[in-house]
């Protein structure tokens, strides 16, 4: 059975590749709209579903994974940055506090569904105004929820409660229970 990640995230596709060397990778085409009188968790996952939906209705004989991971904060969506001064905003808000990552997943096969969501709470370390300006500056914050990426440097992050990868955009203990329950690992 053919696996395919719906996302065009080179996070998500080495994140993938540890657990499946063989699957190909075919972004959604439709545009992300989130109902955002739902939960977090809840829009992570419509999200991913959104995504994997509108691959599989092209590859209806494959295994299609969609994922999507947004940042919460105080009840707030913080989504990828439309700026460098957003992204520099967004750093300077999360710097010496907690917020959550929610990835929501979808894998769907055989007209069967799997989805669903995983949270981790992450606390950042305090940033100095230069780190967020060089931060910014180099560009790695621009493509990423919340502004950052924890595997960027490890001056970001203080501590995390869960998923390290789910963090990073696919939680691979949860996404690895799910694809042993439906045959696609061992």
């Amino acid at each position: 059975m053919k696996l395919i990640l719906a996302s065009a995230s080179p996070r998500r596709k080495e994140l993938l590749s540890r657990l499946s060397g063989s699957f190909e990778t075919v972004p959604s085409d439709r545009e992300e709209k989130a109902d955002e009188t739902l939960p977090p968790e809840k829009i992570a996952e419509s999200l991913a579903c959104d995504k994997a939906e509108n691959v599989f209705a092209r590859y209806p004989s494959a295994t299609v994974l969609g994922a999507d991971t947004i940042v919460c904060f105080e009840g707030k969506i913080l989504g990828k940055p439309k700026s460098k001064e957003d992204a520099a905003a967004t750093l300077r808000m999360l710097s010496g506090r907690t917020h959550s990552v929610f990835t929501g997943y979808c894998i769907l096969y055989a007209g069967a569904r799997i989805s669903g969501a995983c949270e981790t709470k992450v606390e950042f370390n305090e940033l100095s105004e230069r780190f967020v300006v060089e931060y910014v500056d180099s560009g790695l914050p621009m493509d990423k929820a919340g502004s950052y990426g924890i595997q960027d440097d490890g001056r970001l992050v203080k501590r995390f409660t869960g998923s390290y990868t789910n963090i990073v955009g696919l939680p691979l203990e949860e996404i690895e229970k799910q694809f042993k329950k439906i045959g696609i690992l061992q």
